[in-house]
Order: C-alpha cells, then structure tokens, then sequence
C-alpha cells in the first residue's frame, strides 16, 4: 500500500477519542481507533503518532502455534450480547445527532369545495 494520506477524526469532538484513516493511492483505507486514556494525554496533535505504534505493533505480529492471542473477538450481535448492541446503538444515535432528529413533515392543502358557476 502506498500511502497518500492521512486523516484524524474526532471522536465527540475528541472527548471518546480518534480515529485515524490511513488512504493509500488504490483507494485503500485503514482506520485505527484509539479510545480516550485515563491520563487524558491523547490528543489531536499526538494521534497520528500513536496510529503509527500501533500499525507498527500489528505488522510485526507473529502468529505462533496459539492464534487465539490473536483473533478478533466475535461482535455483539454474532455473541447474541443485548446489553453490547443497545451500547453500540446509543453511541451511534449520539454520534449522528443532529442526523438522529425525526424528520417533521407537515401537508398544507386547502380544500377547493365546490365551485358554482354563476
């Protein structure tokens, strides 16, 4: 992959965290989402180093006789976890905000009646 460019978003204006999008030139994109630490030291300026590490942790990944230590853990909905999905289902909802409004629809017609020819 040659990268092209980078690109960090805010998570809730940073609050949860970043998400760092890697763009190569075929149009290819990897994201890495890093989550608010404790000590609150990540920050705008420091994510993009931060992605790095852990894509730098990822490629030197060996896979030895165990992978478990490995795999990706089954999602919420594959486990059958309630309480994850209506987690996954708020954090979205909250996310799209202003998105998440109902949308207000409202018909204005005025009934012509009959008319009398004169």
């Amino acid at each position: 992959m040659q990268l092209v460019g980078t690109q960090v978003i805010p998570e809730q204006g940073g609050k949860r965290g970043f998400t760092v999008e890697f763009v190569g030139a075929g149009g290819e994109v990897v994201s890495v989402q890093l989550r608010k630490d404790s000590d609150a030291t990540l920050n705008s300026r420091n994510a993009l180093d931060r992605a790095k590490a852990v894509m730098k942790e990822l490629a030197s990944f060996q896979a030895d006789g165990d992978l478990s230590k490995g795999m990706a853990q089954p999602s919420a909905r594959k486990a059958g976890d309630t309480e994850a999905m209506e987690e996954q289902l708020d954090e979205g909802l909250e996310d799209s905000f202003p998105a998440s409004d109902p949308v207000s629809v409202t018909i204005s017609s005025i009934s012509g009646g009959k008319t009398r020819k004169h």
